[in-house]
């Protein structure tokens, strides 16, 4: 599959491993494939990053993920099913860094040498991408197709990223234009 990445998808694959190595992770994750398409410059994927406005909230998207970090990678959806029957993560996760330390529970720390694998949910945001290149009609995938598969994935990226505005549809809308999500809608909602 990786040989349909267009360059600028195959740079923000090699970044997201960057980005884990230089945090000492233990794998590569969605917020790694994320924090690799911010640091982009041009392409598609981040002319639609500007336009919707993240670029210029950078530092407030990498402190919500640390949060979820905190929370040990927890959703908001998980949180707020726990506080449902309550129980409050935020009370948990104080208890805990105050008796073991701050980030007590990031499950992302590296625990040993050697070549970092993939997530299976950044496997399965790559395996996206395909889906959604493919449906679309596109040949290659390029860093659009990443961006919209982290939206279409659930899970804390995705969660971080429509707290900014950053949802399948608006992505898809600064894209493409118009408010359809084309023959290959992958949106969370199309049941794909």
């Amino acid at each position: 599959m990786f040989e349909r990445f267009t360059k600028s998808a195959r740079a923000t694959v090699t970044g997201a491993v960057t980005h884990a190595e230089r945090n000492d992770a233990e794998a590569v994750t969605e917020e790694h494939l994320l924090l690799a398409l911010l640091d982009r410059r041009a392409g598609r994927a981040s002319f639609a990053i500007t336009s919707l406005g993240l670029a210029d909230r950078r530092a407030a998207v990498e402190a919500d993920l640390v949060t979820v970090r905190r929370r040990g990678g927890l959703t908001r959806a998980d949180t707020d099913a726990l506080a449902g029957i309550g129980i409050d993560v935020a009370e948990i996760v104080a208890r805990v860094e105050e008796a073991h330390g701050e980030g007590a529970l990031d499950r992302t720390r590296r625990r040993g040498a050697g070549r970092r694998p993939f997530t299976r949910g950044s496997k399965d945001v790559l395996t996206r991408t395909l889906r959604i290149a493919v449906g679309r009609g596109d040949r290659f995938i390029g860093d659009e197709h990443l961006l919209l598969a982290l939206t279409a994935c659930p899970g804390v990226v995705a969660d971080v990223l429509a707290a900014h505005g950053a949802t399948y549809e608006t992505v898809n809308r600064a894209l493409y234009g118009g408010g359809d999500g084309g023959a290959g809608d992958l949106s969370p909602s199309s049941g794909v």
